[in-house]
């Protein structure tokens, strides 16, 4: 991303690895071992078939057991359960100093969004137990709007939520494939390293953090 001395009127921020930690490694390594599968055959199964999920066309169990399937189990629907719930609770862990820089971009008069793969279940859950979910002026999660991170329309639907155009939003996210679809929409993007970093080049845009 070119950085430049121009106007930004709103900040937006994904929610995995970014508003919350990275899950425990410890994680997967155990659904790996639930499944009876090598974690090397079975990670990259959760995430080919995640987008079906984020995009809120099947449930979380309903994920799990397609990607048993794919690994040639026999469907288990007490297994899907539990790695569903296994997964749900890596996504929980919310990095307070996330929060607290938006809080301040909030404070300074700045629009604050919210721009996330998340599937319908976890959505619900979050809304209800996360104040951070009520703080943005826009959230656009890929369940509600038909979309996944990084088509195109998931972009457009958040500039026109944000009511800005492209180019006035700046956008973090830990995956750089949606960082460089956000580019191509004409939003101003940055691949997340920590709140700090964030900081810093916030301030380069006269953000006052």
């Amino acid at each position: 991303m070119g950085v430049m001395d121009a106007g930004v009127e709103a900040v937006v921020f994904d929610y995995g690895k970014v508003i919350c930690h990275p899950p425990a490694e410890e994680a997967m390594d155990r659904m790996a071992a639930l499944a009876g599968v090598p974690r090397g055959e079975f990670e990259p199964l959760v995430w080919k078939l995640r987008s079906s999920y984020d995009r809120g066309t099947i449930t979380g169990p309903e994920y799990y057991r397609r990607v048993l399937a794919a690994a040639g189990l026999h469907e288990d629907a007490a297994l899907a359960q539990t790695l569903h719930r296994i997964d749900t609770e890596g996504w929980t862990n919310i990095n307070t100093e996330t929060v607290r820089l938006m809080e301040d971009i909030k404070a300074a008069g700045f629009k604050l969004g919210i721009l996330s793969n998340m599937p319908q279940d976890f959505l619900d859950m979050a809304r209800k137990t996360y104040p951070v979910f009520s703080l943005p002026h826009v959230g656009i999660f890929s369940c509600e709007a038909a979309s996944v991170k990084p088509e195109p329309a998931i972009y457009q639907a958040l500039t026109a939520a944000l009511d800005c155009a492209p180019g006035e939003i700046l956008f973090f996210d830990d995956m750089a494939v949606n960082v460089e679809a956000a580019a191509s929409a004409g939003i101003r993007s940055c691949l997340w390293q920590d709140a700090g970093a964030a900081r810093n080049l916030l301030r380069r845009f006269h953000v006052p953090v």
